[in-house]
């Protein structure tokens, strides 16, 4: 039996990054940093990362530009291994960058100008073959690309029989109930969920309560992301067949029935890739039958070793990388 298919769908940037001694305030100009660009987009990241750690195929639905950066995206994704043939390239447009500084603290600024990415369309998601959505699979997106084009991948994938995820960033406010139904899985972090919710996010029993608020309004399973505090994992069942749910293979259970995971304590240099490598981990344990907080811990162990390396996509670990920590 051939693995499980992944279909990633989201933006494409390069970033351009500056590590500086510390983030500037409004107005301010900070000197003494350092200059690199590199390949990345939310989208992107999560293809590279799901590719680097799954053992079956990746498909990535995306768009680019017609520009220099657009063949550099596409000659990357072909060197990761993905599945690239149905990315379109977009005429007259310019490939997505986005700004990003990051500090002394591995903190980081990013802006982005969306360029191609804002046409990423449907009939984009309709091109992709059926033998990518097919039962058993797993299909993961973010919210850099256009909502409606999300919400019809997501559609797609729910009556093709995958497992859907959604990596709600960036979120500044609720999401339809028509998209949140559509969710197997929704990955938040804390502002995220708080933004979703409308509710504050501070600690385990915020990040709970956001989580079931959620679940309310129709998304199944929530994984909040919490950075160096690990995240918090709310199922549909109370866990009471995983052994994680007993406070074993590092994870703590509580009164409010959700689960925490502790992040790997690690020196960070650079947090912008963290939550993509969270996905992609996600999408591929999932994908190969593991048990939601089983994936979950596998995913914070991709996390935890991105942030020790500099770049969204450079930092992003293979699978023996992961493997060779989770276990």
């Amino acid at each position: 039996m051939s693995p499980p298919r992944i279909v990633v769908l989201g933006s494409v940037n390069i970033d351009l990054v500056i590590r500086a001694p510390r983030l500037p305030s409004p107005g301010e100009t900070v000197l003494g940093g350092r200059f690199f660009e590199a390949n990345g987009g939310k989208g992107a990241n999560q293809a590279v990362a799901a590719a680097r750690a799954a053992r079956g195929p990746v498909a990535f639905v995306a768009a680019v530009g017609d520009d220099r950066f657009g063949q550099q995206s596409l000659d990357n994704f072909k060197r990761e291994g993905l599945h690239c043939e149905h990315l379109r390239i977009v005429p007259d447009e310019a490939t997505g960058v986005a700004l990003i500084l990051v500090d002394a603290e591995a903190e980081n600024m990013i802006a982005v100008a969306s360029g191609a990415n804002a046409h990423l369309s449907i009939g984009d998601v309709n091109r992709l073959p059926d033998v990518w959505f097919a039962p058993g699979g797993v299909f993961l997106a973010c919210l850099e690309s256009p909502l409606p084009t999300v919400r019809h991948a997501l559609i797609r994938a729910r009556v093709s029989g995958m497992t859907t995820i959604l990596n709600p960033a960036p979120a500044s406010g609720p999401l339809p109930a028509d998209v949140l139904d559509l969710i197997d899985v929704l990955t938040p972090n804390e502002h995220e969920a708080a933004a979703l919710a409308g509710l504050s996010v501070t600690n385990h029993r915020s990040a709970v309560a956001a989580a079931r608020r959620l679940q309310q309004l129709g998304c199944r399973q929530v994984i909040v992301t919490r950075g160096a505090a690990g995240c918090t994992v709310l199922g549909d069942t109370d866990f009471s067949d995983n052994p994680v749910g007993d406070g074993g293979a590092g994870g703590r259970k509580d009164d409010t029935g959700a689960i925490d995971l502790p992040a790997l304590a690690v020196q960070a240099v650079d947090t912008t890739a963290a939550g993509d490598a969270f996905n992609g981990a996600l999408a591929v344990r999932l994908a190969e039958g593991a048990s939601l907080v089983e994936a979950a811990r596998w995913a914070s162990v991709a996390a935890a070793i991105s942030v020790t390396r500099p770049g969204a996509q450079p930092s992003l670990p293979r699978r023996d990388e992961i493997d060779a920590v989770a276990t």
